[in-house]
């Protein structure tokens, strides 16, 4: 009987120690979430190709439907801006368990109506890109990193295999990679490639999320295509937040006016 109650005291210690350990592991961690929102007459940007333009190359297909301009994309219904980047330069000491590694090994890049799809992206160092074509014609996936060789991939008419491509280098110390097609110089993307979890894109509402970070203040670099690094009344270029242990701490809305683009 005593071993009996001592293997049970034990059963409960080890019960109590777990939960104890997962609630300090949870203490360590917090997420952030925000809005980038637009203040402001919203310019007015005419499309890349116009469509029915029988000038542009590749006219039937490219002209098509048209190819907008999406380097400044704001919601007409909440002002919110899309796209806008924000990341951690370099990796923390510590990354939470969970994101240690990518959920998903494969992300996909396609290509319709002469317009890469989606016109800004994560990709981490552990990802495969998969890089597809859903027109029948060729393009061509050309990268331009600051630090790092660049890649130029031909993609074959309706390619739906796809061509995979890994980039095993972090490149946050610069601004996101950018991606253009040499046979249609309208195309233009962005990759952000990271070797962390730490990263975020606006969505369509200009919402951003950016869960189990290391408790603490962190210092993001905040970029766009339009505007370049970030410049607003909150912050220049970086954005210091503070991630509250164990909680999700929802950020005043960043108000961006047309003071903030770039002066010609």
């Amino acid at each position: 009987m005593k071993s009996a109650h001592w293997r049970g005291l034990a059963t409960v210690s080890m019960l109590c120690l777990t939960v104890t350990a997962a609630v300090n592991a949870a203490d360590d961690w917090g997420t952030i979430e925000g809005q980038f929102v637009f203040e402001g007459d919203v310019p007015d940007l005419e499309p890349l190709v116009a469509k029915g333009d029988q000038a542009v190359k590749d006219a039937t297909v490219c002209a098509a439907a048209g190819v907008p301009d999406e380097s400044f994309v704001v919601n007409p219904e909440n002002r919110g801006i899309a796209n806008v980047c924000l990341y951690l330069r370099k990796a923390p000491k510590k990354i939470h368990p969970d994101l240690e590694q990518s959920s998903e090994s494969e992300i996909v890049f396609d290509q319709k109506g002469c317009q890469f799809l989606p016109h800004a992206l994560i990709l981490r160092t552990d990802q495969t890109i998969l890089v597809k074509s859903d027109d029948p014609i060729s393009h061509n996936t050309h990268t331009h990193p600051i630090f790092y060789d660049a890649v130029n991939l031909v993609i074959s008419p309706n390619d739906r295999k796809g061509v995979p491509l890994q980039i095993k280098k972090s490149q946050l110390s610069g601004p996101p990679v950018k991606v253009t097609c040499d046979i249609h110089p309208h195309m233009i993307a962005w990759w952000m490639v990271s070797d962390h979890p730490y990263v975020a894109i606006t969505d369509a509402d200009g919402k951003f999320k950016i869960e189990n970070l290391p408790a603490g203040k962190h210092k993001f670099r905040v970029w766009q295509e339009k505007l370049l690094y970030v410049n607003c009344s909150e912050f220049k270029r970086d954005w210091t937040i503070t991630v509250e242990a164990g909680k999700t701490t929802t950020l005043e809305p960043v108000v961006i006016t047309s003071s903030s683009f770039p002066k010609d």
